[in-house]
């Protein structure tokens, strides 16, 4: 022990000066070390944790994998899944022709620019019939007479725009009425499908019109409504109704005109008149979904014009 004196104002203190120790714990370990050193070899165990050596029981994923019986499971178990993925996929394209849909959307900028005028304008069109090769409808891209869904898709998004514009020029834009015009535009035009697929099915109308034609055939009424609510902004009411007129008069001179193709086939194809009571059926259906398409027309786009 040593002893050191420190000056002070009445004299000398003693002080005793003791070696320094260091601070260990009394398993010798630092206690101010917050984790345990896990940097030793494999085959060492750390200090704090006896028996739990990493070298001697591996790693629990090598026993569950070089086991048999976990690998015929795991087999099992991806033949199931594989199974089950091809029972969606077959019941999928049941009711929704996935594959099918890709015909619909092959158009280019050409068809797109004919087939717009040709809803505008159908009246000296004289061809109507669609082009078949090897017993299949060529693209849309090649036919300007093969129904698509290019054009209704983006008529329903463009009609949907146009009515924001017109509701916020007249200062009744709301997110709400706006979702409804669209929700009310989509079920009008499903419950229209529906009605006609009810139709055929009640005339036994005997026809290679499928589910997508029949959308894609009223669902081109959106451009016409489009043209008249931009005609509306444009001019006013007097510009609206006179070009919603022409617009409906086309879009009902077109259905007849294709239409008549697939409800008509047997009595077009032979070039007769169409007799029977069963014909007159087929032609009063016709007449009846080229008939409604200007009065959907004009229920969904009347109030959008004031």
């Amino acid at each position: 022990m040593d002893m050191d004196y420190t000056a002070t104002q009445s004299g000398f203190r003693q002080r005793k000066l003791y070696p320094k120790m260091k601070n260990t714990s009394m398993d010798g370990t630092d206690p101010s070390q917050l984790f345990d050193d896990t940097s030793a070899a494999p085959g060492v165990q750390p200090a704090g944790f006896p028996g739990q050596g990493v070298g001697a029981m591996g790693y629990p994923g090598q026993t569950l994998l070089s086991d048999p019986m976990s690998n015929l499971a795991m087999a099992y178990g991806s033949s199931l899944a594989s199974q089950g993925k091809d029972l969606v996929d077959k019941n999928l394209d049941r009711f929704l022709p996935i594959s099918k849909l890709k015909y619909y959307f092959a158009v280019d900028t050409v068809y797109v620019g004919k087939k717009l005028g040709l809803l505008v304008f159908p009246y000296m069109h004289q061809n109507w019939e669609v082009s078949y090769q090897q017993d299949t409808p060529v693209a849309p891209r090649f036919d300007i007479n093969a129904p698509d869904l290019y054009i209704p898709a983006m008529g329903f998004i463009t009609y949907i725009l146009v009515a924001g514009l017109a509701l916020g020029t007249q200062n009744r834009f709301t997110p709400e009425i706006l979702g409804m015009q669209a929700s009310s535009a989509l079920v009008w035009l499903i419950m229209e499908v529906l009605a006609v697929l009810l139709s055929l099915y009640l005339v036994t109308v005997n026809t290679d019109l499928t589910t997508i034609d029949l959308v894609a055939f009223s669902g081109y009424k959106y451009v016409g409504m489009i043209v008249g609510v931009v005609a509306g902004l444009l001019f006013g009411r007097t510009g609206y109704y006179l070009t919603l007129l022409w617009c409906c008069i086309s879009i009902f001179v077109f259905m007849i005109r294709t239409l008549r193709l697939k409800l008509l086939s047997e009595a077009a194809a032979q070039g007769v008149l169409v007799n029977g009571a069963r014909n007159q059926l087929r032609m009063y259906l016709t007449m009846s979904i080229a008939a409604a398409q200007p009065i959907f027309m004009y229920w969904l786009t009347y109030h959008l014009v004031r």
